[in-house]
């Protein structure tokens, strides 16, 4: 009786806990939060002076006592007091009725992540707030929020490239036949670029200028027409700020790299594919979820690599939230994808 009675009055949640964004799902109330995972603190302390979107605002702006901190790298917690603050924060944001109750919270994790990691990412919630803590694994997730079938005995392909990891699995009867786990995405993808300007250019820019450079000119495949755009950074060698003109191509130059490893881990993934389903991905394909799945043309690159066809989800940034979300409203049914 208990237990039905707090199901009724539970605020439960699904966390997509990602290393550049937070989103949580509120059952029955759909993706109620999405901001950055940044912390901004007073330095040599851990005094929270902000949270998410305010706290990104000031990272690289901040006077030497300000801080901001990003508690999460390569999809695992690196500052556990840090993070258990900002998932306080962003759960109390989101509740606004039944304080009382402790909700029920599922959060997606990286499919190879370790032990301790697992303990840190479950204490960290339980000291947050929460009640009983579930992980499912974010390639699981994010094909249940692109809404592939599965259940079914049939080959389901995901890649999910987030902010510090990309995920790359094969999903059949609600089971992960087999997965990759690259430590590659889109912040490596900034740090491509802020190194390729310190190199080329001696210009110094923040992390915050080389995402806006790969949203407005970043692109995986050959763009028509190409673009170029200014760029304000510091000049390394005469200390002063300078502007500089850079190319889509030189953008396309610079992401090299990071590409190169997500196509590296999808081509392992399909090697490792059973004959059976490998039949299977050459109607059905892969779908491609996270932030990085909007970078231009990653899809025909994929596809031209693979020889598979490449679709893109949806609403790639909500994919992994979504699928908690479905989790939530399907535990009992789901429970084999989900860990206690």
């Amino acid at each position: 009786m208990w237990s039905t009675l707090r199901n009724w009055f539970s605020n439960d949640i699904g966390i997509d806990l990602g290393t550049a964004n937070t989103l949580v799902y509120v059952k029955d109330r759909g993706i109620a939060l999405r901001e950055p995972s940044v912390v901004a603190v007073q330095a040599g302390t851990k005094r929270i002076l902000a949270v998410g979107e305010e706290a990104k605002r000031m990272l690289g702006r901040t006077p030497g006592n300000i801080v901001a901190i990003r508690p999460m790298k390569a999809g695992v917690i690196a500052d556990f007091e840090i993070t258990e603050a900002m998932l306080r924060y962003f759960m109390r944001k989101v509740q606004t009725r039944k304080k009382w109750i402790r909700p029920r919270v599922i959060i997606a994790v990286p499919s190879d992540i370790t032990e301790v990691e697992k303990r840190a990412v479950k204490d960290s919630a339980i000291h947050a707030g929460a009640g009983e803590v579930f992980l499912v694994e974010e390639p699981m997730a994010a094909a249940i929020g692109v809404g592939m079938p599965v259940q079914e005995p049939a080959a389901n392909m995901i890649v999910d490239i987030g902010g510090g990891t990309t995920e790359v699995a094969l999903i059949s009867l609600a089971g992960v036949v087999f997965s990759r786990s690259v430590r590659v995405g889109g912040d490596e993808m900034d740090e491509c670029i802020v190194q390729y300007m310190k190199r080329v250019y001696n210009l110094l820019i923040g992390e915050r200028s080389a995402e806006a450079i790969k949203i407005q000119i970043g692109s995986a495949y050959a763009m028509e027409p190409e673009t170029s755009m200014e760029v304000k950074g510091r000049d390394l060698v005469a200390g002063l700020p300078k502007t500089v003109t850079i190319t889509s191509e030189e953008v396309r130059e610079a992401l090299q790299e990071p590409i190169s490893s997500i196509i590296d881990a999808i081509r392992i993934t399909l090697e490792r594919c059973p004959p059976e389903l490998s039949s299977d991905l050459v109607d059905r394909g892969m779908v491609l979820a996270g932030g990085g799945a909007l970078l231009r043309g990653i899809d025909r690159l994929i596809a031209e690599q693979t020889g598979l066809p490449v679709h893109i989800a949806d609403d790639p940034l909500s994919a992994v939230a979504e699928g908690t979300g479905v989790v939530l409203n399907e535990l009992n049914y789901l429970r084999k994808t989900v860990r206690s």
